[in-house]
C-alpha cells in the first residue's frame, strides 16, 4: 500500500466512449462469426470429419480464455485480493463468454461425436479389448451427461459471479457489502467445482480423441495453459485500454509488475507439468502411453512439439525474468501476445494429430503424414472467436471497466509492487 492519498477516478477512464473501436466489437464479432462459422459449417459436408477436429480445436482455444477469466476471478475472492480489483472486471467480462461458448460446444456434444471420438463406434468398442473396459465411461449417454454438467456449473457461476459484481456497481450501503459477501463466499466451493470441471472436461473432450491413451496429468495440463494464458489476457487488454486512454493512472506499472510475475510463475508451472508428462511416458515406456507423444515428435509435428517446448517456456521464462520488462507496457504486451499464440498453437497440437495420425493409418500416400493448416481451420477460429469478440465486447461496453463500488477499489488504486 503507499501512502498517498485516495485516488480520483474520473468517469472518462472507466467507461467506454459511443461510437470508440472498443464500442464497436460487438458488431465486429457478430460479422466475423458470421463469416467464420456461416463458411465452415458449409463445408462441413464435404469434409465432416476434418470440420469437427478444427471446430473442436477453435473451441478448446476460447474456451481456455473464458475459464481463464473465471479463474481469476475465483482466486481474487477466496484469496481476499486487494491489488486485483481494477483488473478484475475485465477477466469477468472475459468470463461471461462461458454460456456463450457453451452453447456454441453443442453440437460437438450432439452432432459431431461420430467424426471425432472412435469409442463412440460401437463396433469398434466391441472388438477393442481396452475400449470395452472403459466403456462404462466412454459412452454416449454418460459423455453428454458430463458435459452438460460441465457447461451448467461454469455458466452457473459466470453469471452469479459477474451479476453481483456489476450489480454491485449501482448498490448503495449495506447491499455493497452483501454483494462482496455473496462473492466470496461462492469462491471457495467454486474453486473446487471450477477443477472438477475444467480437469473432466479436459478428459473428455480432448484426452478421449484418443482414448487408448491416458495421462492423469493431462487436466492439470490443460490447467496451466489455461492459467498463463488468462493473466496474458489480462495484461494485453489492460496495456490496450491504456493505449486508447482508458485506465490509465488507473492501471499502473504496479500492476503490469504483478501481471507479469503471474505470467512468468506460470510459465514456469506450465514446463514443469508439461515436462513431468512427457518424461514419465517417456521412463515407463510404455505402449499404450507413448503412442500418444509417438505421432506428434514424427513427420511435421516434430518441428510444431520443438516449437512448444521453445515458445511456451524457453522464449517467456528468459523475456519475463527481468523486472524491466515485466514494469514496461509495451514489453509486456509482447510478452502477452507470444503466449497468447502459443496457447493457440498448443490446442491445434493436442486435437489435430490425433486426425492426422488416423489419416496416416488409412492412406496410400505419405501426405497423409503431413501437418496441414486449411480454410477450415482459420474459419472456425473466426467464427468461434467472433462469438467470444461479440459477448466480450458487449459486456466491456456495459458497465464501468472497474468495480466502482468494491470495498477494497481504493486499495487497487493505491497498490504498489516492491
Amino acid at each position: 500500500m503507499s501512502s498517498h492519498g485516495p485516488k480520483k477516478v474520473s468517469k472518462e477512464q472507466i467507461w467506454i466512449k459511443p461510437g470508440s473501436l472498443w464500442a464497436r466489437l460487438p458488431i465486429i464479432g457478430v460479422v466475423l462469426a458470421a463469416i467464420g462459422l456461416g463458411g465452415s459449417f458449409s463445408m462441413m459436408g464435404e469434409h465432416p470429419q476434418e470440420f469437427w477436429y478444427a471446430y473442436l480445436t477453435a473451441l478448446a482455444i476460447f474456451i481456455a480464455f473464458g475459464l481463464g477469466g473465471l479463474f481469476f476471478v475465483i482466486i481474487q475472492h477466496v484469496t481476499r485480493a486487494g491489488w486485483s480489483i481494477v483488473v478484475r472486471r475485465l477477466a469477468e467480462n472475459v468470463m461471461i463468454t462461458l454460456p456463450a461458448l457453451s452453447l456454441l460446444a453443442l453440437p460437438v456434444v450432439f452432432m459431431g461425436t461420430h467424426e471425432l471420438y472412435e469409442w463412440t463406434h460401437l463396433d469398434v468398442v466391441a472388438a477393442d479389448t481396452m475400449l470395452s473396459a472403459k466403456q462404462p465411461y466412454l459412452n454416449e449417454g454418460f459423455f453428454t451427461q458430463r458435459m452438460l454438467a460441465y457447461f451448467g456449473v461454469w455458466t452457473l457461476l459466470s453469471v452469479l459471479f459477474y451479476g453481483w459484481s456489476t450489480s454491485q456497481d449501482d448498490a448503495t450501503g449495506e447491499a455493497i457489502t452483501k454483494k462482496a459477501h455473496s462473492m466470496r463466499w461462492l469462491s471457495a466451493p467454486g474453486v473446487a467445482l471450477f477443477a472438477i470441471s475444467m480437469t473432466f472436461f479436459a478428459f473428455d473432450a480432448l484426452m478421449s480423441l484418443d482414448p487408448h491413451w491416458f495421462s492423469t496429468m493431462f487436466g492439470v495440463y490443460y490447467f496451466a495453459g489455461i492459467a498463463v494464458t488468462s493473466h496474458a489476457m489480462l495484461a494485453l487488454l489492460s496495456v490496450a485500454l491504456r493505449k486508447s486512454g482508458y485506465l490509465q493512472g488507473v492501471v499502473t506499472e504496479e500492476h503490469n509488475h504483478s501481471l507479469g510475475k503471474l505470467m512468468f510463475g506460470f510459465t514456469v508451472f506450465f514446463a514443469y507439468i508439461g515436462f513431468s508428462q512427457y518424461f514419465l511416458i517417456w521412463y515407463a515406456n510404455i505402449p499404450e502411453e507413448t503412442r500418444w507423444f509417438a505421432y506428434r515428435i514424427n513427420g511435421d509435428f516434430l518441428y510444431l512439439s520443438g516449437l512448444l517446448a521453445i515458445g511456451r517456456f524457453v522464449i517467456p521464462f528468459f523475456f519475463l525474468v527481468s523486472r524491466v520488462i515485466k514494469r514496461n507496457s509495451n514489453t509486456l504486451m509482447l510478452a502477452a501476445i507470444w503466449i497468447l499464440l502459443m496457447e493457440f498453437i498448443d490446442m491445434y497440437w493436442l486435437v489435430q494429430p490425433v486426425l492426422v495420425n488416423h489419416h496416416a493409418q488409412h492412406a496410400e500416400h505419405a501426405e497423409a503424414l503431413q501437418m496441414h493448416l486449411g480454410a477450415l481451420d482459420i474459419l472456425t477460429v473466426v467464427g468461434v472467436g467472433g462469438v467470444f469478440l461479440a459477448v466480450f465486447g458487449w459486456a466491456l461496453a456495459r458497465k464501468a471497466l472497474i468495480p466502482v463500488n468494491d470495498p477494497r477499489t481504493q486499495e487497487s488504486l493505491e497498490f504498489e509492487d516492491f
